[in-house]
């Protein structure tokens, strides 16, 4: 990895891609740093740091710490990430959207982006009023934030952070390195990890009884480092081979190559997604005050076991829901057929593309179950264990998922960049 960033860094051009990426990620760092007006941020931080485990930890985990501190960026991405599961979602469901994604080309592309943009800020206005409800209800407004313009203020502020971030995050995607929302998403989470560190170094000091529970949870998170590492490079190669045809003089085809298939097809999508989706019943829960401190919100705490369930069962959801957007095997087998390539042992057609379906519904059962299990164990241990509980090691799988996927696929979309260039260094 460090290899690759520094064989990068000679180019010139990737150069230039890199310290763009590192600047909107400096602005994206100085706005998490801007309060919202009206806000008692002291109060707002003391509530938060009684929900480190629940949902709304969840929230300020995927923000970097902003949501707790109600900054301009406190709704982070998650306003974007829902609008873009729905209009996915929607893809499938309304023919004429599924017509602009599959035949509009580049101009259904261009719809679809600004079909989501709409969205995100029609989300981020709805997030924002639930969070400014939140606030007001358990009272962390300042004396001068009663009224209907604090409220206005408030919420447009959340609102235009979370369009802004979204924009950041396309100048990322189209100028700099990787894709630009799953950059943010990624500093926002490795920003909390100098201080979650030092919590667990304060608590060894203060409970040295207990230094082998945080040493075994250190040990579990290199081993789930090392796991995700693994899966996300494993793939099945299914082997192809191509037929000799002559064309004029010349004799074509006759060679043998593989079709890979990864094991994990959709990355850190899923998770990003299920935790997103798991946590609408607490913003469900804001707009109802009676709700916000009662049995709802508790029975979709991150720590309960219902949400244990959704949340394994979203994953999988959206491990088969990407693989089949991603991978069409019916698609792929009359490319092969049309170019003389075939199978050993299956004819080229339907009896291809059925071999491809079965092969792509067990590696992506093991894929989302491999997802589901490391986001879920975390979870587990801080049910079973008060000390794992205290530490926030609820949220570990999650980042851990996300921080290690978007890190390989950064690392993925240079080495591609570098090779187009035909950068002799780094193949050697």
């Amino acid at each position: 990895m460090f290899q690759t960033i520094r064989n990068a860094w000679k180019i010139e051009e990737l150069r230039r891609k890199i310290l763009f990426t590192l600047f909107i990620v400096l602005l994206y760092r100085i706005g998490n740093s801007v309060p919202v007006p009206y806000v008692d941020t002291t109060l707002l931080g003391a509530y938060f740091a009684n929900l480190q485990n629940t949902v709304l930890g969840l929230y300020n985990v995927m923000s970097g710490s902003s949501f707790s501190q109600a900054t301009i960026f406190a709704l982070s991405i998650q306003p974007y990430i829902n609008a873009s599961i729905i209009i996915q979602l929607l893809c499938i469901a309304i023919p004429a959207l599924e017509r602009l994604q599959k035949d509009g080309g580049e101009d259904g592309k261009k719809k679809l982006e600004r079909i989501t943009r709409y969205s995100t800020v029609f989300i981020g206005l709805l997030q924002g009023f639930a969070f400014y409800i939140l606030i007001k209800n358990n009272s962390l407004l300042t004396p001068e934030g009663s009224g209907i313009w604090p409220a206005i203020v408030i919420i447009l502020t959340f609102t235009a952070g979370s369009a802004l971030l979204m924009w950041l995050g396309e100048q990322i995607t189209e100028f700099g390195i990787g894709n630009g929302i799953s950059i943010i998403l990624f500093v926002s989470i490795v920003s909390r990890f100098p201080t979650q560190i030092g919590q667990m170094i304060s608590n060894t000091v203060q409970n040295p009884g207990k230094w082998w529970i945080y040493t075994l949870m250190l040990i579990g998170a290199l081993a789930i480092i090392v796991l995700i590492v693994i899966v996300t490079n494993a793939e099945r190669r299914i082997p192809i081979q191509y037929s000799k045809r002559v064309v004029g003089r010349k004799m074509y085809g006759g060679q043998s190559t593989f079709l890979p298939m990864k094991v994990n097809m959709s990355g850190v999508l899923p998770v990003i997604f299920a935790s997103s989706i798991a946590s609408l019943p607490a913003t469900v829960a804001a707009f109802v005050p009676r709700w916000s401190n009662g049995w709802f919100i508790k029975f979709f705490d991150t720590g309960n076991i219902p949400y244990m369930v959704l949340y394994f069962l979203l994953i999988i959801f959206f491990s088969y829901f990407y693989s089949t957007i991603q991978f069409n095997p019916i698609e792929i087998a009359n490319n092969l057929k049309k170019n003389g390539g075939f199978i050993p042992g299956f004819r080229a057609g339907r009896p291809t593309s059925e071999f491809i379906q079965r092969v792509l519904n067990k590696i992506t059962l093991f894929g989302a179950i491999y997802l589901a299990i490391v986001a879920i164990v975390p979870l587990i241990i801080s049910y079973v264990s008060p000390t794992a509980r205290s530490s926030g090691i609820s949220l570990g799988g999650t980042s851990i998922i996300i921080v290690i996927g978007v890190a390989l696929e950064t690392v993925k979309a240079l080495e591609s960049q570098m090779l187009m260039r035909h950068y002799k260094g780094f193949l050697e």
